[in-house]
C-alpha cells in the first residue's frame, strides 16, 4: 500500500500547498459579495460556509468519483498517483477559479461569463453544449441512483418491465422537481447535512475497511508506471476520460457558479471550492483502491470492473460492512448523483433563463421551464431504458463532453487570468492536456472518427500546440482591446 500512501500524501500536503498558492494568486479581498449585495431569497442566498463547503461536495461527487475510479482500477497502481496529481493541479484549480471569477461577476453563469472574456462566437457554442450535458447529466442522474435502489436494496430486476423502477424513478424525479423551482436554502440546504453524513460515512467506512478486510493492493513498481490494462485501454486518454469526475470535471464548473451566489466572504473561497475537490480526490483513491484489492481478492473480477462497477459498489461495501454497514455505504453511493442531479437541473434552468431574459424569482416563470426540462430528461430516460445499448452510448459521450466543457472552463479562466495579469500557465497547462485528452478520444473512438492512435495522437498534439497558441493571442488582443481608451 506504499503507493497508496504516497498518493494521499500527495493529496492531501500537495493540496494543502498548492491550494494557498493559488489562493495568493487571487487574492481575496473583504468585498461584498454577490450572496449579500443582490440577495432575491431563491438563488442569491447568504448561507454559512460549512452548509455551502457541503452543498459544493454533494453537488460535484456523483457517480463519477466512484464507478469511474473502480474502472479506472483496471489500469493499475498508476491510478493512486494520477488521482491525487489531477486534482491538486488540475481539478481543484478548475473549481476554485470558476467559483472565485463568478463571485467578483455578479454570481454569473459560465455561458455568461464566456461571452464577456470569449467572445460571442465561442459562447454560442458553449451555451448549446453545456445545455446538452446538464440535460444527459440529469438523465444519468436519475438512471444510475434508480438502478442501483432497485437492484442493491430491493434486489429486483432494473427494467421498465417493472413497476418497482417507475416507482423509484418517479420518486427522484419529484424531489428534482422540488429542489429545482425551491429556494436553495429551503430544500438543498436543508436535506444536503443529511445526505453529506450519510456520504461521509459510506466513504470512511470503505477506506477503514481496506485495512481491516487486508484488501492486497499492488505497487506501482510491481507492474511498471503503465500498467497492463486487461482490454487493452491506452492510458492516455482513456484513463482521464474514465475517472473524469475524480479528477477534473467541466460539470463542477457548473456547480461552483451555483454555489457562488451563497458565498458570503471570498476567504471561504478556498474551503468551499478548492479544498471539496481535494476530499472528492479521496473518495475517488478510496474506491479505486477497493476495486483493485477487490479484484485480487477475488470477489470481482475484471469484467465487473469494467462493464458493470455498479455491481463492485454491493460487492465491496458488504464485505467490508456486513449486511447493514454494507447497505448504508450503497445508500451513501446512491446519495452521490441524486445530489448532483438536481442542481445539474438547477442549472440548466438558469443557464436557460438567463439566456432568455426570463425573471426566474417568479415561481410562475420557473415552472414551466422546468417542465419542459423534465419533459426531455423523461424522453431520454425512457430511450436510453428501452436500447439495450442505449444508457451505454449515453454515458460515453457524457463521459467526453465533460472533459470538453473542462476545456471551455480552462479557457475561460485563462483568458480571465491574462486580462488581469495573473500566472496564467496553471490553468493553461492543465487546459492544454486535456484538449489533447479530448481530442484524441474522439480522433480514436469509435462513437467518433475511430482513426487510428498513432494518427490521433500527431493529430492531437498539433491542434493542442495551436489550441494554446491562439488562447494566448486572443487573451493578449481582447485584453488590450477593452483596456485601450476610447477615440
Amino acid at each position: 500500500m506504499i503507493t497508496f500512501f504516497i498518493g494521499l500524501a500527495i493529496l492531501l500536503i500537495g493540496g494543502t500547498l498548492y491550494g494557498r498558492f493559488v489562493e495568493r494568486v487571487m487574492k481575496p479581498t473583504d468585498s461584498e459579495t454577490p450572496a449579500i449585495r443582490m440577495r432575491d431569497g431563491v438563488d442569491f442566498v447568504p448561507m454559512k460556509k460549512w452548509r455551502n463547503s457541503l452543498i459544493e461536495l454533494l453537488n460535484i461527487a456523483g457517480t463519477g468519483p466512484i464507478l469511474g475510479p473502480i474502472q479506472g482500477a483496471l489500469f493499475g497502481p498508476i491510478a493512486f498517483l494520477t488521482i491525487p496529481i489531477g486534482c491538486v493541479i488540475g481539478g481543484a484549480v478548475h473549481d476554485y477559479m470558476i467559483g472565485m471569477i463568478s463571485i467578483r461577476s455578479d454570481g454569473e453563469q459560465v455561458p455568461g461569463m464566456v461571452r464577456r472574456f470569449l467572445g460571442k462566437n465561442i459562447y454560442r457554442i458553449y451555451q448549446v453544449f453545456v445545455c446538452l450535458l446538464l440535460l444527459l447529466l440529469g438523465v444519468v442522474f436519475i438512471y444510475t441512483p434508480g438502478d442501483l435502489f432497485v437492484t442493491q436494496i430491493v434486489n429486483q430486476e432494473a427494467s421498465l418491465g417493472n413497476p418497482v423502477i417507475i416507482i423509484v424513478y418517479a420518486a427522484i424525479f419529484l424531489y428534482y422537481i422540488v429542489a429545482t423551482l425551491f429556494p436553495i436554502d429551503k430544500i438543498i440546504g436543508k436535506v444536503y447535512p443529511i445526505f453529506g453524513a450519510i456520504l461521509l460515512l459510506s466513504a470512511v467506512g470503505v477506506f477503514f475497511g481496506l485495512f481491516i478486510k487486508g484488501y492486497p493492493i499492488k505497487e506501482v513498481w510491481d507492474v511498471g508506471i503503465a500498467g497492463i490494462h486487461p482490454f487493452g485501454e491506452h492510458f492516455i486518454p482513456i484513463f482521464f476520460v474514465t475517472v473524469a469526475c475524480g479528477i477534473v470535471s467541466g460539470f463542477h464548473s457548473t456547480q461552483a457558479t451555483l454555489v457562488s451566489r451563497a458565498v458570503t466572504d471570498e476567504h471561504e473561497g478556498r474551503t468551499t471550492f478548492y479544498n471539496m475537490m481535494i476530499l472528492e480526490g479521496f473518495i475517488a483513491m478510496t474506491w479505486a483502491a477497493a476495486a483493485m484489492g477487490a479484484m485480487y481478492m477475488g470477489i470481482a473480477d475484471a469484467d465487473a470492473l469494467h462493464g458493470a462497477p455498479t455491481s463492485v459498489v454491493g460487492i465491496v461495501a458488504r464485505d467490508m460492512l456486513g449486511s447493514i454497514g454494507g447497505v448504508i455505504a450503497i445508500v451513501g453511493v446512491i446519495v452521490l448523483p441524486i445530489t448532483s442531479g438536481d442542481t445539474a437541473l438547477r442549472s440548466l434552468r438558469l443557464i436557460i433563463g438567463d439566456a432568455l431574459h426570463i425573471d426566474q424569482t417568479k415561481k410562475k416563470n420557473c415552472l414551466p421551464m422546468a417542465l419542459v426540462i423534465f419533459g426531455v430528461v423523461a424522453a431520454v430516460l425512457i430511450y436510453a431504458k428501452m436500447d439495450s445499448n442505449g444508457f451505454n452510448i449515453l454515458w460515453r459521450y457524457f463521459s467526453w463532453a465533460n472533459e470538453v466543457t473542462a476545456v471551455f472552463a480552462f479557457t475561460l479562466i485563462t483568458a480571465y487570468m491574462i486580462k488581469n495579469k495573473m500566472p496564467y500557465l496553471i490553468a493553461l497547462l492543465p487546459g492544454c492536456f486535456y484538449c489533447y485528452v479530448c481530442i484524441s478520444y474522439i480522433l480514436n473512438a469509435k462513437i467518433g472518427l475511430h482513426m487510428s492512435w498513432t494518427v490521433a495522437y500527431i493529430v492531437s498534439a498539433v491542434l493542442t500546440v495551436a489550441y494554446a497558441i491562439w488562447i494566448i493571442w486572443f487573451s493578449r488582443r481582447r485584453a488590450q482591446f477593452h483596456s485601450a481608451p476610447p477615440n
